[in-house]
């Protein structure tokens, strides 16, 4: 299916999720402008009603959005958000929706110039973010780019298996898996590549440094790359020699948690009780008080969107989501585990889009 196809019926769904709240919408943020009409430059603005679109965007991206958003109205403007609202009022619309996690007060206060007077106090009203819920369900399109994204990474993984060797540095490990990347057509790592060993594998966000990998102990790899705009993200603990037995142990209860968490996805099922799943198992273990962060997010056009897989979150799965699940157990001074799958969520279950063995692997 062609761009302006699935761009089409992406914003028609949207104005379809507008009818309720407003019937005009500002998008500015980078991801849903590339989601809903194919743009990919740094500075734009689509302005929609229930009726139209328009793009805005300034003078280095004339040739680019022409090529990338075919069929749309397109705007070249100094300030792309700002002239947005000639639509608006060419449309008459009465009240505009923007997401305030992505429109600068600068931006808003610019808006609100370019108005009459008669519109500049109640027209413009922050909103929940229609577009971030439209993209938490995948079209066939979307799921075929994550599965690409998610066996690269997969294929990177055991390419970097051979780089893992006491001496090397953790930075030398990430080169190989984001030299891999590139050379394999990716546009980029999805974000900053962890490499975590030793006592640092402890650190559930430890970047990848100039620290060497010791003679023994585990190393953390959590990584992802971006592949035709979409994201992966998987993890994989290994050990450096023979584990002790009470590392074992702490690899087996996570990866008990992880595949309790995966089995408890399906369409229907709210997000807490697939993190309760996962965390349960290492309660029981007596480790739950060293998993320090929520079980899971939805992977997309970003690294991190909905829904969230945690304890509090009371909304439901449903069909077409891809989410992780990526339990761990971090014994500060000492080692961390974690292990992670992306998931394709499916009427009845699961299905594992990262399947690189999750088995202890030895080195």
């Amino acid at each position: 299916m062609g761009v302006m196809n699935f761009s089409l019926r992406r914003r028609r769904a949207l104005a379809a999720a507008m009818r309720a709240g407003a019937d005009a919408l500002l998008v500015t943020h980078p991801p849903d402008l590339r989601y809903l009409c194919g743009f990919t430059g740094s500075a734009g603005a689509l302005a929609l009603t229930k009726g139209r679109a328009k793009l805005f965007t300034d003078g280095r991206y004339r040739e680019q959005a022409k090529l990338e958003a075919p069929g749309l109205p397109l705007s070249i403007e100094s300030r792309p958000a700002a002239q947005a609202a000639s639509l608006w009022l060419s449309e008459s619309a009465t009240r505009c929706l923007f997401n305030a996690a992505h429109v600068t007060v600068l931006e808003i206060d610019a808006l609100r110039q370019a108005l009459p007077s008669s519109k500049r106090r109640g027209f413009l009203q922050p909103g929940q973010d229609l577009v971030a819920r439209l993209r938490e369900i995948k079209d066939a399109t979307e799921i075929e780019r994550l599965r690409a994204a998610a066996a690269l990474g997969c294929r990177l993984f055991d390419q970097a298996l051979g780089e893992i060797a006491s001496g090397a540095t953790e930075i030398e490990v990430a080169l190989t898996l984001e030299q891999g990347a590139r050379r394999a057509g990716a546009e980029g790592m999805s974000f900053d590549t962890i490499v975590a060993s030793g006592e640092r594998s402890a650190l559930p966000h430890g970047r990848a440094t100039m620290a060497k990998l010791p003679r023994t102990g585990f190393v953390t790899l959590d990584f992802g790359v971006l592949l035709e705009g979409y994201c992966s993200d998987m993890t994989r603990t290994v050990h450096l020699g023979r584990p002790k037995s009470d590392a074992r142990s702490v690899y087996d209860s996570v990866l008990e948690a992880q595949l309790a968490g995966v089995a408890a996805v399906r369409a229907g099922v709210e997000a807490r009780a697939v993190d309760e799943a996962a965390r349960s198992v290492l309660r029981t273990a007596e480790l739950g008080e060293y998993f320090s962060h929520s079980t899971g997010h939805g992977v997309g056009l970003e690294i991190h969107e909905g829904p969230r897989i945690a304890a509090k979150q009371t909304a439901r799965l449903e069909a077409g989501m891809v989410i992780t699940i990526e339990p761990g157990v971090y014994l500060p001074g000492r080692f961390g585990v974690r292990i992670e799958d992306t998931v394709l969520v499916t009427r009845n279950g699961a299905e594992v889009i990262t399947p690189t063995t999750k088995a202890l692997i030895e080195l």
